[in-house]
């Protein structure tokens, strides 16, 4: 998936850029909205993340030239702006949906999801790996009917690596996932945590190995 981020904002657009290629999907960013106009001129997205507040071209006027164009990528507006005018006017105008400032991280990853299950229709994805699986919208592990209690952290963890099943996950990737604007996190740290999905998949049938100078890769043991 293609992610446009419009936000003038320096530092919630590198937020926003690692936060969203932490999740596997390609972003491009830009500052104000001629830069946004000219983005979608010249490459397909399937989502934009919009601010409303932008030099040169207000948000708002934005989203409305995208639609009289024709362009139907989803859009989640994105603003400090909070009065219910506003919220309705942005959703008439062709948003998908509204996040005001501040906000958490898990909760734009969770409304980006919800605008793609309701554009494309799918509701649920399991991720599975012989008797062990896990449903992304849930966040939720299995081991045939058992469930297997995970941290946030772990569970998102664990889906870079089943959504990759087979095929190393970097390190670097990890990383990134797991520390979006919080900079107490550190690389040595992804090893604690692969360490506690370790001793949780023990038994299940299940193995993450480390892959020398690359990252991890979960399979099914032999």
């Amino acid at each position: 998936m293609r992610v446009l981020v419009v936000e003038d904002d320096s530092a919630l657009r590198l937020g926003l850029k690692r936060t969203l290629l932490a999740e596997g999907w390609q972003v491009d960013t830009v500052d104000n909205g001629e830069l946004a106009l000219g983005a979608t001129a010249i490459q397909e997205y399937d989502i934009a993340v919009l601010d409303l507040s932008l030099p040169k071209i207000d948000g708002l006027k934005v989203l409305k030239q995208w639609r009289d164009k024709g362009l139907k990528h989803a859009v989640l507006i994105l603003t400090a702006r909070d009065e219910l005018q506003d919220r309705i006017l942005g959703l008439n105008s062709g948003g998908d949906d509204y996040l005001t400032k501040p906000f958490e991280a898990p909760e734009l990853i969770a409304r980006v999801r919800a605008i793609v299950r309701r554009r494309t229709g799918s509701m649920t994805q399991v991720l599975g790996l012989g008797d062990v699986s896990f449903n992304t919208h849930s966040r939720e592990l299995f081991y045939k009917e058992q469930r297997i209690m995970v941290s946030p952290r772990e569970a998102t963890l664990l889906e870079l690596l089943m959504g990759s099943s087979g095929k190393a996950v970097p390190k670097s990737r990890i990383v990134s996932a797991m520390s979006s604007w919080d900079t107490n996190f550190t690389p040595n740290a992804v090893e604690i945590y692969i360490l506690k999905l370790r001793r949780k998949l023990a038994n299940t049938g299940v193995s993450i190995i480390t892959v020398r100078g690359t990252g991890y890769v979960i399979e099914v043991s032999l």
